[in-house]
């Protein structure tokens, strides 16, 4: 088994990318939203962290997670969160050889993206990704008219103003 490297920065934010395993014209985790809020209560349960922002797309998720003092474990939860979810989802997915030998369901890929956030202007920038991603996938023209985002909780809070993230707001320049 590969052993990926990653880093083990204790307490530290982390960006996150996951995709499911089969996207194309693939809304599983909006059809399934409550699932996949349940998996992210019943993980944060037993394994506590912060999620500091979070958009659900329909084939993918972008999130921010800030863990405890002294823990590193992002791998475990994420392990979790996907089987928890998995679980509660009828199986119609397509399953490979190695993933059936292994009772491994096909909706998620094994690995995920992963980004350490080493500061403030970090932080914020991936912050400002993630509620505009739905803009930028054409879902929506206004990032505020996604439901299954972060961004109402920060415009709520007044980290942002209500009108923030429109069509043409950032242009062509914003991205990853």
């Amino acid at each position: 088994m590969p052993n990926y490297r990653r880093l083990h920065q204790p307490g530290a934010t982390w960006f996150f990318t996951v995709t499911l395993a089969q996207r194309n014209n693939n809304s599983l985790l909006m059809d399934h939203v409550d699932r996949l809020r349940e998996a992210f209560r019943h993980v944060r349960q037993r394994h506590h962290f912060t999620i500091d922002a979070i958009v659900v797309m329909p084939d993918h998720l972008h999130c921010l997670w800030t863990l405890p003092d002294g823990d590193t474990d992002n791998a475990t939860r994420w392990r979790l969160l996907k089987g928890h979810f998995s679980r509660s989802v009828i199986p119609t997915e397509h399953r490979s050889q190695s993933r059936l030998k292994r009772r491994e369901r096909g909706i998620w890929p094994r690995r995920f993206w992963t980004h350490w956030i080493t500061d403030q202007e970090d932080f914020n920038r991936h912050v400002d990704y993630i509620h505009w991603n739905p803009v930028k996938h054409g879902l929506v023209q206004r990032a505020t008219d996604w439901p299954y985002s972060s961004i109402h909780r920060y415009i709520a809070r007044g980290d942002y103003p209500p009108d923030w993230g429109f069509e043409g707001h950032f242009g062509t320049a914003f991205g990853e």
